[in-house]
């Protein structure tokens, strides 16, 4: 039977069970919060964005989770500087073109700030002079630091990125650090 989990991964832990990089003190992995051997990342989830990564011993829903063939939607919140108009909201939309070409198009929406969202340790960099404000991105790609690298495209680089949905499955009600097994399809 397959088995399928969902982790809320905090900022500054890599998205891996080793580290193979680390010269000097260790860095926080996935081994840290997760003893469950024979699964493995569907996908990946920069060191300094936080939020839902699924894991699988099953490689080909790894396969379909993960590779962009599959165009499987993934949702973000992202906490940008400034406060993006409707032109910045428009070009996200309809894709911006990046040093790797253009990307596709994504659905974009301005948001509150989730009252559900636990605190970043360590917190975001606050500007008083420069306001921020929260959108909603979801993406049918996977590029390297895609998200930072559009919002920054379109003038509002981002402070803090989560990834809140792939496909079916959120983070609802998954404290940081935490994981649980899912149902898998």
């Amino acid at each position: 039977m397959t088995r399928l989990i969902r982790f809320n991964k905090p900022f500054d832990v890599l998205p891996q069970f080793t580290d193979r990089g680390s010269a000097g003190s260790p860095r926080r992995t996935l081994s840290d919060f997760i003893d469950l051997p024979g699964v493995y990342p569907a996908g990946r989830l920069d060191r300094d964005s936080e939020g839902l990564m699924l894991l699988t011993d099953n490689g080909k829903l790894q396969a379909r989770i993960s590779d962009p063939r599959h165009k499987m939607a993934k949702t973000y919140w992202v906490q940008v500087e400034g406060l993006p108009d409707d032109d910045a909201l428009a070009a996200l939309r309809d894709g911006v073109t990046l040093k790797d070409g253009p990307t596709r198009p994504a659905q974009v929406r301005r948001m509150l700030e989730p009252n559900h969202l636990w605190p970043r340790n360590p917190p975001i960099r606050i500007r008083k002079s420069v306001p921020d404000s929260w959108i909603e991105l979801t993406l049918r790609e996977g590029r390297n630091r895609q998200v930072r690298r559009m919002t920054a495209a379109v003038g509002h680089p981002t402070l803090r990125l989560i990834r809140w949905r792939i496909g079916d499955w959120t983070l609802d009600g998954l404290p940081p650090g935490s994981w649980d097994k899912i149902r898998a399809p």
